[in-house]
């Protein structure tokens, strides 16, 4: 899904998400479970960092 789809299902502006994206951001709980909401997942795995894939 791209920034700008996410930003218009969750009603949050572009520039936000791609700050969120880059480190630049710190959303509020209820942002993550919104966006998690929109993404099709849980809160806790949009927390979870990656695994090292090598």
């Amino acid at each position: 899904m791209s920034q700008e789809a996410l930003a218009l299902e969750t009603e949050i502006d572009r520039t936000y998400i791609s700050g969120i994206e880059r480190a630049l951001r710190n959303p509020s709980l209820t942002l993550i479970v919104k966006l998690a909401e929109c993404l099709k997942s849980t809160p806790g795995a949009l927390l979870t960092p990656p695994r090292d894939r090598s």
